[in-house]
């Protein structure tokens, strides 16, 4: 009798794993705009000191298990595609090291996802914790910087920074969210790899496509994001 109740209980459960792996990024810009992590208005993006007319928090998703979950799995599907190439874009790393708070958030779903040791990189004392790294590494040890939203990299920095003044390597990064202010031009300029699941334009498309937001919203983050593009080609010159 017991046989029938478990065969369909795994039934379900591969229902639900198959469910979840037909998940793509698009499904993670839903449901982050669902859970409030994006608003429109005006604001001022901390890490640059600029106003914006889009705000992203994707710090909300820990609210939503699944969507963490398929988070981390859409980042382990990005690396591995990275690593399957014939000339790999990502290099081998040992341990993943989260960017406080949110890249924290993020790297810990991740590392329990996949099985991967995560350390912390303490760049500021906090409380009775001093400056330095949380958690078991080897000199010479490789980590992929793991972070929730970029927008100049600043924080990525100065963690890979932290890391390396541990004698540990950084190559790559990848973030959930890239705004698109210049970062995979900055870090490359600093020897990382800069990879993301999402793209600022590619989620404004879609809110505008599903009407979520009006048009005129939608030009008004496009022009924005423009402007910021204008910015990076003027730095490079």
């Amino acid at each position: 009798m017991h046989a029938p109740m478990q065969i369909g209980r795994q039934r379900i459960a591969g229902a639900e794993v198959a469910k979840e792996q037909s998940l793509d990024n698009l499904w993670l810009a839903q449901t982050l705009f669902d859970l409030g992590g994006v608003q429109f208005g005006n604001f001022t993006v901390s890490e640059s000191a600029v106003s914006s007319p889009v705000f992203v928090n994707p710090k909300v998703l820990i609210s939503s298990p699944i969507a963490l979950r398929v988070a981390s799995k859409l980042m382990q599907q990005e690396i591995d595609l990275a690593q399957s190439l014939r000339r790999p874009k990502v290099h081998p790393f040992s341990m993943v090291a989260g960017v406080p708070v949110g890249g924290l958030l993020l790297a810990s779903a991740y590392s329990l996802e996949t099985n991967t040791p995560l350390i912390y990189a303490r760049t500021r004392p906090e409380g009775t914790g001093k400056r330095g790294i949380e958690g078991r590494f080897m000199r010479g040890d490789t980590a992929l910087i793991i972070d929730d939203l970029i927008t100049s990299g600043s924080s990525v920095l100065e963690t890979a920074a932290l890391l390396e003044d541990n004698v540990i390597k950084v190559k790559d990064v990848l973030v959930l969210i890239d705004r698109e202010h210049g970062a995979v031009e900055r870090l490359r300029r600093h020897g990382y790899n800069l990879m993301s699941i999402l793209k600022l334009d590619v989620m404004l498309t879609h809110y505008m496509s599903k009407g979520l937001i009006s048009e005129e919203t939608y030009r008004t983050c496009a022009e924005y994001l423009r402007s910021k593009q204008g910015d990076i080609h003027t730095d490079t010159l």
